[in-house]
C-alpha cells in the first residue's frame, strides 16, 4: 500500500475528535473541495471516531492516515481495541457514513479495528 500523505495519532478520547474532524476539514479544504463536501468529511470523521471510541481500549490511541489527490480525499481511522467487532452494516451510523462518502468500509486485523473513509470531490481543479 501506498504511504499516506498526512497521519495523525490522539489519544482515544471523545475531547481529541474535534482536532480530527479540524484536520480532516482543513486537507478537504486544500484540495478545493466544495463547502458541503467538506462538512460532509467532518461528519463522517465524527461518525467513524464514535464507531471506534465505543471499542477502543482505555490506553488506545486514534490514528488516522490521510491520501490526497486532486480529486479525492481517503482517511482510515483505526483504535486498539480488546476485541474488535466490526460495525454492522445495517445500523444507522453505517448509513450516515455510507451517505456522507463515496465508499465506506472496515476491517479487524487482530486487536485494531480500521473504518475507511473515501470521498471523490464534484468539482475538480
Amino acid at each position: 500500500m501506498i504511504a499516506p500523505d498526512v497521519e495523525l495519532r490522539l489519544p482515544a478520547d471523545g475531547g481529541y475528535v474535534a482536532v480530527l474532524r479540524t484536520a480532516t476539514a482543513g486537507l478537504a479544504a486544500r484540495l478545493d473541495f466544495a463547502l458541503d463536501e467538506v462538512e460532509d468529511l467532518r461528519i463522517a470523521v465524527d461518525e467513524a471516531c464514535a464507531l471506534l471510541l465505543a471499542q477502543a481500549r482505555a490506553d488506545s490511541s486514534l490514528a488516522a492516515s490521510f491520501w490526497l489527490d486532486a480529486t479525492s480525499l481517503s482517511i482510515d481511522v483505526a483504535t486498539e481495541c480488546v476485541s474488535p467487532v466490526a460495525p454492522s452494516r445495517d445500523s444507522f451510523a453505517w448509513n450516515v457514513l455510507s451517505a456522507l462518502v463515496n465508499s465506506v468500509a472496515s476491517s479487524v486485523d487482530e486487536d485494531r479495528l480500521v473504518i475507511s473513509l473515501t470521498r471523490q470531490t464534484r468539482s475538480p481543479r
